[in-house]
């Protein structure tokens, strides 16, 4: 597959929250507002990446050799637990505004299933590093997508006469599934579905 149809169908085509529905915590818990949603989306992505590129080498050059295949997951969640360790530690200190707006949902990205089911699909493609990068930019991008469309959607929605019945979860709920069948739409762009 080339590499430009690997990062459309990650960003667009089989969209890690939209089409996999990975990662629906962060999605529903952060996506009142822009800008909370904004930040996840870049704690997200920072850590998707990072997380990706380790657990590639740690796999390919660790596990595999020392026939340890059995400890990738525990391997895995360590790797994105220390990254997120990290994280947290630099907004508290540089961003404290965005680390308060995130709140739970930011150490919550530790068990973030998108994150981790990102570098599982990697090694279970057996894509190369390049092509695993690309996997996690689009990956990453198409979180911040539909995590971003979503919270501009949820503002106008709390602009907007709700029935009282369909006030909050509710109404996120039926956004949500109509957005994920507006994106179920790219399943036939070029042919792309894994």
């Amino acid at each position: 597959m080339s590499h430009f149809l690997i990062f459309l169908s990650a960003f667009l085509v089989n969209n890690i929250l939209l089409m996999r529905f990975l990662g629906l915590c962060p999605y529903f818990g952060v996506s009142k507002k822009i800008d909370t949603a904004m930040g996840m989306s870049m704690a997200v992505f920072f850590v998707m990446l990072l997380a990706s590129w380790i657990t590639f080498f740690i796999y390919r050059y660790l596990l595999v050799p020392f026939d340890l295949i059995f400890l990738r997951t525990a391997t895995f969640i360590l790797v994105i637990a220390s990254l997120v360790q990290f994280i947290e530690l630099f907004l508290k200190k540089n961003v404290p505004t965005l680390y308060q707006a995130l709140g739970i949902y930011l150490p919550l990205i530790t068990t973030n299933c998108a994150i981790l089911g990102t570098t599982f699909l990697i090694i279970d493609y057996n894509y190369t590093l390049v092509q695993a990068t690309l996997f996690s930019i689009g990956t990453a991008l198409g979180f911040a997508l539909a995590l971003l469309l979503m919270a501009g959607m949820r503002e106008q929605i709390d602009l907007s006469p709700v029935p009282a019945a369909f006030k909050g979860a509710p109404i996120a709920f039926i956004t949500a599934s109509l957005t994920s069948l507006a994106f179920l739409g790219f399943s036939g762009l070029l042919g792309l579905s894994i």
